[in-house]
């Protein structure tokens, strides 16, 4: 298979393909797009989250769940949620699907995240091995502190991460977590 790896997969509200566009020019257009999001947590029922990296071109320095993306056109999900978890993170671990949402945030004055998001949640008790171009830091955090941090300082994060959070709520990330281990 040939990947494109500039381009995201532009979908609509129901996730069927209807091309491929440069992923910055989908950012700054706002089209809607594939993307997925990881959310691992440990055995004491703690969410792994990283703070991106300074380099990204948008949201760099913020918090955000433990591994975002996107499939590059002809990629199945499947495969590109592993590779992104070993590039940013250095990481494996069985992941398993618990849902789609679809989400419009701008993320700065000229960028927006449109995006078709699926999720995905594992289980590890690993260390991290963050790859210093994609993250610049993690941590482990439970779930009431890093909703009580959320709500505080929404500007520690990424808008995609606290649209997630608060969407879904605290209640159904802790069942997810006390029933992953």
């Amino acid at each position: 298979m040939i990947f494109v790896k500039d381009a995201v997969i532009l979908v609509d509200k129901n996730d069927n393909e209807l091309g491929t566009m440069p992923k910055l020019e989908a950012h700054i257009a706002g089209a809607l797009h594939r993307a997925f999001s990881l959310f691992i947590f440990n055995s004491k029922q703690q969410m792994l989250i990283q703070q991106r990296a300074l380099t990204k071109y948008h949201s760099g320095g913020l918090w955000a769940n433990t591994c975002c993306s996107h499939p590059l056109p002809n990629e199945p999900l499947s495969q590109a949620i592993h590779r992104r978890l070993n590039e940013e993170l250095g990481m494996q671990c069985d992941m398993q699907p618990i849902g789609t949402i679809l989400y419009n945030e701008k993320v700065t004055d000229d960028l927006i995240e449109h995006e078709f998001d699926h999720l995905f949640l594992g289980f590890s008790d690993k260390t991290p091995q963050c790859h210093p171009d994609e993250v610049m830091d993690h941590r482990w955090i439970s779930l009431n502190e890093l909703y009580h941090d959320v709500e505080k300082h929404p500007e520690n994060y990424s808008a995609w991460f606290c649209h997630i959070l608060m969407a879904l709520g605290i209640e159904q990330f802790t069942r997810w977590s006390k029933n992953i281990t």
